[in-house]
């Protein structure tokens, strides 16, 4: 957020008291491990203001829908949001290598929760600093992503009374204001849930109703009327008090510019057999799970998200499987798609095996494979087509290809441009807000952000 000719601050309390900006160690979404920071201890602050307090509502939604069934045209397609998460662990990706042209906004990952609520943990200052300062230069909006795999330990807390809630809206405009931010993207994973995040994760059952309470107050801040926020969200509607997905989330639509369904990782280490990473459609898959992108987002409309509000999640990654050849290749010779698997082979070079996270479990190892990684591990060419030797399929049905390397028994599942071609049409025709790319470095040469773009209309 740039500063108007009066400044734009945050809230004044009338303690006095400010947000800190605690800077620890770089900390992967879902990996590695992280450095309290040295933070004093939180004390109630009364501000100088009254809030209104806003009812969240318990009857279900009725379904909003904004599509065209001529698709967008070439205006519209300007103006659906073509983003990315610049994760800040890059070490040889810096925000000069961002295709800024071909983005309408990127967001700056992660801001990490902690258990003072007047902290937020910034893993490197600098790398802040310079990403906003080269969107700016480009024209590109810039947020900040608050949480992340590793980094929402504490947005319970953050919210569970009204003194936190005042005290986080202030961190969070302090924030924004420190580093000229556009805006805010909140990555709670996940609300209410003891079971879909990480382990050590605080949570209450009243947490949905308190992030909406949460950002309600943040915005009547201070210079929040423009500030952009946004949600990263999992395939179902965060869930309400009683456990169960949330059947009516319309009032979050009144104060979120969009959500970012992240609408990957249905497939992995943790599943029977081997399937999809990124399914655009599943209801017609060989599979025991039909859950996929379309399906993510008619739950969330039919919650009461308009459909131009929500953006789709997509992934510059696949998952690797280790599969034996008379499991995958039969007689016929041709892939079979969802076989079953003996574990999870080593993905790429930035795949380190053994990692231990901040809650102390250790995972022996990813399998992730950037879509660069499947370029440079021989699996496709340059142009991301497949390589000689190597065995390819395309699941019409969830729109994904998978690779089979028979020497090596590994079987990955990931996108490529048709896949993403296909996705960026679906925005299209049905009225979504655009796409978000779990992340920025894991394409090459563009060819993914190109394909997605295209389809939509927007290249």
């Amino acid at each position: 957020m740039k500063r108007d000719e009066n400044g734009c601050s945050a809230i004044a309390p009338s303690s006095g008291a400010s947000a800190v900006f605690a800077e620890g160690a770089s900390t992967a979404s879902g990996a590695g491990s992280t450095t309290e920071a040295a933070v004093p201890t939180t004390t109630t602050i009364t501000y100088a203001y009254t809030t209104t307090v806003y009812a969240t509502a318990s009857a279900s939604a009725t379904p909003i829908s904004t599509a065209s069934s001529s698709g967008n045209s070439t205006e519209e397609a300007s103006e659906l949001v073509s983003a990315a998460w610049y994760p800040d662990w890059l070490e040889n990706f810096t925000p000069a290598n961002i295709s800024w042209d071909k983005y309408t906004m990127v967001t700056y990952s992660f801001g990490m929760t902690t258990p003072d609520t007047s902290v937020i943990e910034l893993s490197n200052n600098t790398k802040l600093t310079e990403f906003v300062q080269v969107a700016h230069e480009n024209n590109v909006t810039a947020l900040i992503s608050l949480g992340g795999w590793s980094g929402s330990r504490y947005f319970s807390s953050a919210v569970a009374t009204p003194e936190n809630r005042t005290l986080f809206a202030q961190t969070v405009m302090d924030l924004v204001t420190e580093y000229e931010l556009d805006g805010v993207d909140f990555d709670w994973e996940y609300p209410a849930s003891n079971e879909s995040q990480i382990g050590c994760n605080l949570f209450d059952s009243n947490d949905t109703a308190n992030f909406l309470l949460f950002l309600q107050e943040l915005r009547q801040a201070d210079c929040a009327d423009d500030l952009i926020l946004t949600a990263a969200v999992g395939s179902k509607p965060w869930l309400d008090a009683t456990g169960s997905p949330s059947t009516n989330v319309s009032d979050f639509a009144e104060v979120l510019d969009h959500i970012s369904i992240m609408a990957y990782d249905f497939a992995g280490s943790w599943s029977k057999t081997v399937g999809a990473n990124a399914p655009l459609n599943a209801s017609c898959a060989d599979s025991s799970d039909a859950s996929s992108a379309m399906s993510s987002v008619e739950l969330w409309n039919e919650a009461g998200f308009p459909l131009n509000q929500i953006v789709l999640g997509v992934a510059s990654y696949g998952h690797s499987f280790s599969v034996a050849s008379n499991t995958t290749l039969p007689e016929s010779g041709e892939i079979t798609t969802f076989p079953a698997f003996s574990g999870t082979p080593k993905g790429d070079r930035l795949d380190s095996g053994a990692f231990t996270d901040v809650c102390g479990t250790t995972t022996e190892t990813s399998g992730v494979f950037n879509f660069w990684g499947l370029i440079e591990e021989g699996y496709l060419t340059e142009n991301g087509t497949v390589a000689d030797g190597v065995q390819y399929t395309y699941d019409e049905c969830t729109q994904t290809p998978f690779v089979y390397n028979e020497t090596a028994g590994i079987m990955v599942s990931y996108d490529d441009a048709t896949s993403f071609s296909a996705k960026g049409s679906y925005i299209a025709s049905t009225g979504l807000g655009g796409f978000a790319m779990w992340q920025v470095s894991g394409d090459y040469n563009d060819i993914l952000l190109e394909a997605i773009r295209s389809g939509m209309g927007a290249n």
